[in-house]
């Protein structure tokens, strides 16, 4: 307990920057809303103008666009390109702080298991994930009714900001997996950046295709906001498959941190 609510306080300041900072994301764009709606035609006309492929990575769909909902739907991706990086981080730094930062030796010699270790550094950054999570949907919510010009579906919406939620737990997991090859990872960012950004081109990519089946090679394809919102719910293959990354790469990170000789000084 005492790990974890050391865990918990290491990352208390990081995780309300990153929290503000997604939310800006948002706040700013909504507050572009109401001058769009105004100027709902000539929006619509610029959009249309942007090719299919785009319009289809970024989420457009010019029926609804200018609805709250259609419009959280564009902006939204852009909210999880940040949200992805910040689990992607935490997954990648829970499990190398200590080679990193030399203290392994110090956190080793305690007398408890390195999965009892483990464990509380998941959980500790889990939680941290999740009140990401909660502040930023309140943010959003608020900011939403705010600048909204007509009633919209606040279970729609609520669905729509959840998969944030699950896009980070599948980034956490590949984070704290990845790290677990490094013996000593001197800055985690710029894999972070490398991680996120290629899986959301290779989406984007494969998102302009017709194959289904190569959905499953990005995470960011794993929640069409275009299917949330017409059927009020998620596709199941791919919730499940986003279920399996996360059980199977935790799992691996535990049984691969046990057994892996870490050194605090190189």
């Amino acid at each position: 307990m005492n790990m974890y609510l050391h865990e918990l306080k290491s990352l208390g300041k990081s995780t309300l920057i990153w929290a503000c900072s997604i939310l800006a994301i948002a706040v700013i764009y909504f507050s572009l809303y109401p001058g769009i709606v105004k100027d709902a035609a000539d929006f619509k006309s610029l959009l249309s103008g942007y090719p299919a492929e785009i319009r289809a990575m970024l989420g457009i769909s010019l029926d609804n666009i200018t609805t709250i909902l259609g419009y959280y739907s564009m902006i939204f991706s852009f909210v999880a390109i940040c949200g992805a990086i910040q689990a992607t981080n935490y997954g990648l730094s829970t499990l190398s702080k200590e080679a990193r930062e030399r203290t392994a030796d110090f956190l080793l010699v305690k007398p408890v298991s390195r999965a009892s270790i483990v464990t509380s550094k998941l959980l500790a950054a889990l939680t941290m994930l999740l009140a990401t999570n909660v502040l930023y949907f309140i943010g959003a919510f608020v900011t939403a009714n705010l600048v909204k010009t007509s009633d919209y579906n606040v279970k729609l919406f609520f669905l729509v900001s959840l998969t944030l939620l699950f896009l980070q737990l599948i980034f956490f997991a590949l984070g704290a997996f990845i790290s677990v090859f490094f013996k000593k990872l001197k800055s985690v960012l710029p894999i972070s950046l490398g991680v996120v950004f290629g899986l959301y081109i290779l989406g984007a990519v494969l998102v302009t295709g017709e194959d289904d089946v190569a959905r499953f090679i990005s995470p960011f394809q794993y929640f069409n906001i275009g299917y949330i919102l017409n059927n009020a719910g998620y596709e199941s293959t791919y919730m499940i498959t986003g279920a399996l990354i996360v059980a199977v790469t935790i799992a691996a990170s535990y049984i691969i941190y046990v057994k892996k000789d870490i050194h605090a000084v190189n």
